[in-house]
């Protein structure tokens, strides 16, 4: 791909990408979260038809003007947010608009014996008469790996493969890419984490406010480098803790239960402080913020906020007494993807932007525009539909509305997932300032080298008990905490 060029309505998203991939080659294209990646990727599967710019593959010009092109030329791209119907079995959403006939029927048995085929090729075990909806996310990724393979793809295009995944998931993902190395297939893998471009990857293009930056092996570069080439700039440090005096204690969790999710659970978190909360998947950290939330009811215990004790019936009680949650999903649970970044900003602000019965836009605006300022959140305009932001960008607004509700708790529940480097460091650098404020800080994160960098202080959850605390948290390792998740 050779000087492309796209622009939207109000933006230009690409001023000149390039991309080079070679068969059998791991090429990882980087950038923050608006860098012009992923409309690049959709120019590629025929999603989008650039302005400018040309395509050639094994040295013939190309023309795609759609994914039928895309498929036609063997391009797949496995998204973040599968393509696959929920109600169908895997073989199913593998042979959807191609299935196999005999004699004008469709064939359920060839698709069977094709698919477990395709299936044992990527050594994965999925029944492939399972419907979509009851396998787990690592499976639904198998299902669209082998629905591109299906399709005699020799580029594949992995969407930020491992961000729902569990390390052993990574492993066995990294098996599968190496054997498509292995078969000539060339890979384009998009990651915010940088330790798996170290391990996984051959060369990398890093892309910077829509244009192309540059390549290099990726042997010949390290995390310092990629962060400056990203940022345009270099980072004093990736994690720039700095420590708040600690206050009195502002929120106390006492022997929360639910069911077998939340077993028994307390701690406290201290006015400054930074408390996270770590483990592996499943072992009851949001379902335990759920509960301090009013997202969900416990079956006993209770929860205090700076010295008075809460009774939650729901969100709108938490929000009430000060307490504000930046959800895991962000997209489901955090925005109204429909809604303007104004009118998601104003959701949980509405008292304050009210007169009369009737919204104050005006006001409503002016706040708004104070927080884009901030924490320079990129926006075409304040009626931009959220959905149309990076994810970064999304994070901000969700971020902003609850600096605008002036929350004494605030809960972020995996901060940083899917937003670059750049984004990263402001996020971290709020905390920073929220944490000077007085704030109270619970964090969850599965990534440990952010709860090494960032928290005072770690508690660590294993199957819905807290298994174990680490106070001296500079002299901590990853190793510590995994031994108190495997607990």
């Amino acid at each position: 791909m050779i000087g492309i060029e796209k622009s939207f309505p109000g933006v230009r998203a690409i001023k000149h990408g390039r991309l080079e991939l070679l068969p059998g080659e791991v090429h990882a294209l980087l950038g923050e979260n608006g860098a012009g990646k992923s409309t690049l990727i959709k120019i590629l599967a025929g999603a989008h038809r650039p302005d400018a710019g040309t395509i050639r593959i094994d040295g013939r010009p190309e023309e795609i003007h759609s994914p039928l092109d895309a498929q036609r030329l063997g391009i797949a791209v496995v998204y973040q947010e599968f393509n696959l119907v929920p109600a169908l079995t895997a073989r199913e959403n593998i042979f959807l608009g191609r299935e196999k006939t005999r004699g004008g029927f469709t064939s359920p048995g060839t698709e069977r014996r094709e698919a477990e085929a395709l299936f044992r090729r990527i050594n994965i075990q999925i029944d492939p008469e399972t419907p979509c909806r009851d396998l787990t996310v690592a499976q639904q990724q198998c299902v669209e790996i082998a629905k591109a393979l299906s399709q005699n793809a020799r580029i594949i295009v992995l969407d930020e493969p491992s961000a729902v995944l569990t390390d052993r998931e990574v492993e066995k993902l990294f098996a599968i890419i190496r054997d498509l190395q292995s078969h000539g297939i060339g890979i384009i893998y998009i990651s915010h984490r940088l330790d798996e471009i170290f391990a996984i990857a051959d060369r990398a293009t890093v892309m910077r406010d829509g244009e192309y930056i540059d390549t290099q092996p990726v042997a010949q570069l390290t995390r310092e480098r990629i962060i400056e080439l990203m940022v345009g700039r270099k980072l004093d440090q990736e994690f720039p803790k700095q420590r708040a005096a600690l206050g009195a204690e502002r929120l106390v969790v006492r022997n929360l239960q639910r069911s077998d999710k939340v077993k028994d659970v307390s701690f406290h978190v201290h006015a400054g402080e930074v408390l996270a909360l770590t483990g592996l998947v499943g072992a009851g950290r949001t379902e335990t913020v759920r509960l301090i939330f009013g997202a969900d009811q416990p079956d006993s215990g209770s929860i205090e906020l700076d010295g008075k004790l809460l009774h939650l019936r729901g969100p709108r009680d938490a929000i009430r007494a000060g307490i504000g949650l930046l959800t895991e999903d962000r997209k489901a649970q955090g925005l109204v993807l429909g809604l303007s970044v104004r009118e998601n900003f104003g959701l949980p602000n509405l008292p304050a932007f009210t007169s009369g019965g009737f919204v104050q836009h005006q006001r409503e605006r002016d706040a708004f525009a104070g927080y884009v300022e901030t924490l320079r959140i990129k926006i075409s305009d304040h009626d931009q539909l959220a959905k149309n932001l990076s994810g970064g960008n999304q994070q901000k607004v969700v971020l902003a509305k609850w600096l605008e509700r002036h929350c004494d708790v605030i809960i972020f529940d995996e901060p940083t997932r899917g937003i670059d480097v750049g984004a990263k460091y402001e996020i971290y650098l709020l905390i920073n300032q929220l944490a000077a404020q007085g704030k109270a800080i619970l964090m969850i994160s599965s990534e440990l080298p952010e709860v090494l960098g960032m928290a005072d202080r770690i508690l660590v959850m294993h199957e819905g008990r807290i298994t174990g605390e680490i106070t001296d948290v500079p002299a901590a390792t990853q190793q510590d905490i995994l031994k108190l998740a495997m607990n």
